[in-house]
């Protein structure tokens, strides 16, 4: 099923944490375009942000390639992630939800538990919840976002990790985690964001190593400007307007196209990839 291109994206906002309905143009998750092969039968899988955006198109696209998905997602996105498991239980998967702010230990510790007991066991774990808001100067930015930008972009995936380790283990799991094309060509305005996806980048790298003698592979997505709530609701509207039009592919992504990255890495097809950042960016360096 063709899409089409978000070659013009005009000018809109939305109150944080923003909404996939008030998105315009409607953005593609993969609820019709995505075409299945059963490369996750059986797998069960936790993903943090699964509400919207990428997290909402990984967790439908992994679902259809036949996994059973948790979704993690702040209780302000209960709607979107209603949504989200309707999707996937319409078309025959199973989807369970858990609402949690994952910027304290606390919170993290009982997804992990919540996540397998739900499951019964975990194969992979996506790291996609972030947090992001822009300002002009550095005086701008107030401590508390500093705070609150490294304790979901960074420090929730690390006490995933480390809660589920031994879980992944057992079955030899996956670790995906996204980072951000801001990792490598940094924009102002995201000063902390950006910082959060390259100390991701390095955490991957080392987590591989690491957990590579326990059989558990660790990779990670870097997307370039992707079309999700996220956007209009932390960017000024003359920022939102041709969103992604900088790239050289001239346009923004769909979710479902990053999505794509993520099935793979979790799929046997990348049994030997680990402690990668593989760039999905619309055409903008990843090195």
């Amino acid at each position: 099923m063709s899409r089409p291109k978000l070659t013009r994206i005009p000018a809109q906002s939305q109150e944080w944490p923003g909404t996939v309905a008030d998105l315009t143009p409607a953005p593609d998750h993969g609820e019709e375009s995505w075409t299945p092969r059963a490369r996750l039968e059986g797998k069960r899988v936790l993903i943090t942000g699964g509400d919207s955006g990428i997290g909402r198109a990984v967790a439908i696209t992994m679902s259809k390639e036949g996994a059973a998905v948790a979704i993690a997602h702040l209780p302000q996105e209960k709607s979107d992630a209603e949504d989200t498991a309707r999707v996937i239980t319409q078309a025959g998967g199973t989807a369970h939800l858990f609402a949690s702010d994952l910027t304290e230990l606390a919170a993290n510790q009982q997804l992990a538990t919540d996540a397998v007991a739900a499951l019964g066991g975990l194969d992979i774990l996506v790291c996609n919840a972030a947090y992001q808001m822009t300002f002009d100067a550095i005086e701008a930015f107030p401590p508390e976002q500093i705070q609150r930008t490294f304790a979901t972009n960074v420090f929730s995936p690390f006490w995933l990790v480390q809660k589920l380790a031994g879980e992944l283990e057992k079955s030899g799991g996956s670790v995906i985690v996204t980072t951000s094309v801001q990792a490598y060509d940094p924009s102002e305005q995201l000063l902390d964001y950006a910082a959060t996806k390259a100390a991701l980048n390095n955490m991957v790298v080392n987590l591989a190593s690491q957990l590579g003698k326990r059989g558990v592979r660790v990779n990670a997505v870097a997307p370039g400007p992707i079309w999700t709530p996220l956007i209009p609701a932390t960017m000024s509207p003359d920022k939102v307007k041709g969103f992604g039009s900088d790239t050289p592919l001239g346009r923004a992504g769909h979710p479902v196209e990053v999505a794509a990255a993520y099935v793979f890495l979790a799929s046997d097809e990348a049994s030997y990839v680990s402690g990668t950042v593989l760039g999905v960016t619309g055409g903008r360096p990843v090195f």
